[in-house]
Parts: structure tokens; C-alpha cells; sequence
């Protein structure tokens, strides 16, 4: 069964569970430094995706301003890619979005990731640009 928790209490197990993610997929996988990948914690919003309550994708938001959320550290588990939990993850940030009147959100996607963003309705705008030596483009979508 598939739940959907989010927290900002930095000492919850949900929280945990999304550092655990983050760093097996952008630290272990990707090799950025734990010194970048684990910034600005205290004011985003973590959202964890739990099947079976074993934990599986994650996903911060950040505000940007009274109308923006940035969508931030989007990682599946290796072992869960595949099977549609990152899609759904979206989806409910999303809601939660509309739900608290934003207007849009943003995201910085890593080259390969920009077909499954376009697929959720996001569009490239702006110059490719590194971001921890990975090749990113901006994406935005209206809400």
C-alpha cells in the first residue's frame, strides 16, 4: 500500500528516511558531496513516498516566494525506479501546491530527467547550467 508523508521537524523518521534516499541516489550513485547534497533543510518541506512502509522516492520543497514552490531533491531507491513511484510523489506535491495557492513550480532537472518532467507537464526554459559537475536545465509548470 502506498502512503505519502511529508515533515519539516528535522528529527522525525520521516525525515531520516528521506536523507537515506538522497543519500544512496545523489551521494553513493551520483558521487556529490554530502556537503552539498544536505543544505537549506531547515526551511523545505520533505516528502517521502513509502510502499508497503519501506520508504522508496523523496522530494523537497522549498518556497520562493508567495506564489513558487521549488521542487528540490527528487530521488527514487535503484531498487524502486520503474514503477511509478516518482510520478506519483509529483503528483501529490502538486496538489499540495495547488492546495496552498501557488501559482507555479520550478525545479532544476538533471539532463536525463528532463523527459519524465516534460511528461508531467514541466517545461525547459534558460541555459543549461552544472550543478554539483551535473549537466541541469530550469523547469517550470503552471498550476
Amino acid at each position: 500500500m502506498i502512503c505519502i508523508k511529508e515533515t519539516s521537524n528535522l528529527s522525525s523518521q520521516t525525515y531520516q528516511d528521506a536523507l537515506t534516499i538522497r543519500k544512496e541516489v545523489f551521494v553513493d550513485e551520483q558521487q556529490v558531496p554530502l556537503s552539498i547534497e544536505i543544505d537549506q533543510e531547515n526551511v523545505c518541506i520533505h516528502f517521502v513516498l513509502y510502499d508497503k512502509e519501506v520508504p522508496q522516492a523523496t522530494v523537497r520543497i522549498q518556497e520562493k516566494d508567495n506564489l513558487v514552490y521549488k521542487i528540490q531533491r527528487m530521488a527514487v531507491s535503484k531498487s524502486a525506479r520503474k514503477k511509478g513511484y516518482g510520478r506519483q510523489l509529483m503528483t501529490y506535491v502538486e496538489e499540495f501546491a495547488k492546495h496552498n495557492h501557488m501559482n507555479e513550480l520550478m525545479l532544476g532537472a538533471q539532463d536525463h530527467a528532463i523527459p519524465f518532467y516534460e511528461a508531467l507537464g514541466y517545461q525547459v526554459f534558460g541555459e543549461e547550467y552544472l550543478d554539483a559537475g551535473i549537466k541541469h536545465f530550469d523547469m517550470k509548470k503552471e498550476l
